[in-house]
C-alpha cells in the first residue's frame, strides 16, 4: 500500500492512525499530547477552583497506569515512524511532563535538551496557595544517540539579535486574532500560539522535510510548516477541531519560497579520503574516471591513487597538474558513469556520508 503522507490531515484516532504509517517516515515530530491535568472528572485548579478552560474528556484519564499507558503506546509508534535521524518534541506541563520524560528516555530516544515557554500572560493563581503556573516545558529529542538531528544554530542565533538561542523561551500565549473562535468561544482550549511552532520548526527542520503532529488539535503545527515550505501531517480525533484546522490551512498562505533560504551551519564535514572509497568497494580499481567532456581520462589504482597517462598521484594533484594549476578540487573536476549517467565521483562520498 503506497501512502502519500505529504500535506495530510486525517481525521481519526491517533494511536490507530500511527500505526497505518509505513517505518521512518518522518524527519520532525511535535506532540502535544493530552495533559492529564487530574485524574477525576471533575476538573478544578490546584487552588481546587473550577477550571473552564480545560474541561474536555479527551484530557482524562483513569489513573496514572491508564496514562503511562497511552503514553508508551503513541511515543513507541513516533519513534518506529521517524527517520534514523529525526527528532521530537513533546509539550507538556508539570502534571504529565515528567512521566512523559521518563517514557522518552526508556523507549531509547536522546534527550537533547528541556526548552521553558515562559508565558509572558499566564493565568494568574487566583487564591494564592501556590505560585503562579507561568511556563510550560518541552523536550526536544533525537531518535537515537547516533542519529544526525537538525539544528539550524545559526538561524537561531540570527533570530536572536546574534546571540546564541537559550532554552528558556519567552512568548506569549494564545490570544487575539490568532486565537481561534466561534460565537464568541474558543474553538480549543489548549491552542498553541504560532511563534512558538515557527521556532521549533526553524530551528530543528529544513525546508520540504515531513513534519508530524499526532495531536493536531486546531491545527497550529501544520498552519506554521506550510507557512515555512515544510510538508506536513496531522492527526486529530475530535471533528469540532480537525474541521478548524481544514479551515485554518485553507486560510493560510504559505511564505514565498525566495524569503525561506535560512543561513546554514558551518560544519566541518567529515573527511573522507578518495581512497576510502576504494577500500570498502564503493568504487573499484580499475573504474575509468573522466573530466566533465570526456577529454581527459584516468585509471583509479588500488591505493586510491589514480593514474592519468605518465602522471600519478591523488585525484586533487593529478586534476592539479592537467590544468597546470596549484591546487583542484579532484571530487568535482572527476567524474564516472553511472547507470548510463555522468556524475562527479563527489556523489559517492556525499553518499556515503549520509549513511553514515
Amino acid at each position: 500500500m503506497t501512502f502519500n503522507l505529504k500535506d495530510k490531515l486525517i481525521n481519526g484516532d491517533s494511536l490507530k492512525e500511527l500505526k497505518k504509517i509505513p517505518s521512518e517516515s518522518f524527519d520532525l515530530i511535535f506532540a502535544d499530547p493530552p495533559y492529564n491535568l487530574q485524574l477525576k472528572n471533575k476538573l478544578t485548579r490546584p487552588d481546587r477552583s473550577k477550571v473552564k478552560a480545560v474541561n474536555d474528556k479527551w484530557d482524562q484519564f483513569q489513573s496514572f497506569k491508564k496514562y503511562d499507558d497511552f503514553t508508551y503506546a503513541w511515543l513507541n509508534e513516533c519513534k518506529r515512524i521517524l527517520k534514523k535521524n529525526g527528532a521530537i518534541w513533546v509539550i507538556g506541563s508539570y502534571h504529565n511532563i515528567f512521566r512523559v520524560g521518563n517514557a522518552i528516555q526508556n523507549l531509547g530516544f536522546w534527550i537533547l535538551n528541556d526548552v521553558i515557554w515562559n508565558k509572558k500572560n499566564p493565568m494568574p493563581n487566583f487564591r494564592g496557595t501556590r505560585f503562579t503556573n507561568a511556563h510550560e516545558t518541552l523536550i526536544w529529542a533525537s531518535k537515537s544517540e547516533k542519529s544526525k538531528y537538525t539544528f539550524n544554530y545559526k538561524s537561531l542565533k540570527c533570530l536572536n539579535d546574534d546571540l546564541q538561542m537559550r532554552s528558556n523561551w519567552d512568548l506569549p500565549i494564545c490570544n487575539g486574532a490568532e486565537r481561534l473562535r466561534k460565537n464568541g468561544k474558543k474553538v480549543h482550549s489548549t491552542q498553541k500560539p504560532e511563534a512558538l511552532l515557527h521556532r521549533i520548526l526553524l530551528a530543528t527542520s529544513n525546508k520540504k522535510d515531513l513534519v508530524l503532529d499526532p495531536f493536531l488539535g486546531s491545527g497550529t503545527t501544520a498552519t506554521v510548516a506550510k507557512k515555512l515550505g515544510r510538508n506536513y501531517y496531522g492527526i486529530e480525533k475530535e471533528k469540532a477541531y480537525f474541521k478548524a484546522a481544514e479551515q485554518r490551512l485553507k486560510n493560510t498562505k504559505p511564505i514565498e519560497d525566495d524569503w525561506l533560504d535560512t543561513l546554514k551551519n558551518n560544519r566541518s564535514k567529515p573527511r573522507i579520503p578518495f581512497g576510502s572509497l576504494v577500500e570498502l568497494g564503493i568504487i573499484k580499481p580499475g573504474t575509468n574516471i573522466f573530466d566533465n567532456k570526456k577529454k581527459v581520462n584516468a585509471k583509479i589504482m588500488a591505493d586510491g591513487s589514480i593514474k592519468h597517462a605518465q602522471t600519478e598521484g591523488s585525484i586533487h594533484k593529478v586534476a592539479a597538474t592537467i590544468l597546470g594549476a596549484e591546487s583542484c578540487n579532484g571530487w568535482t573536476y572527476w567524474h564516472y558513469n553511472l547507470d548510463g549517467a555522468v556524475v562527479p565521483i563527489d556523489y559517492l562520498r556525499q553518499r556515503l556520508i549520509s549513511n553514515n
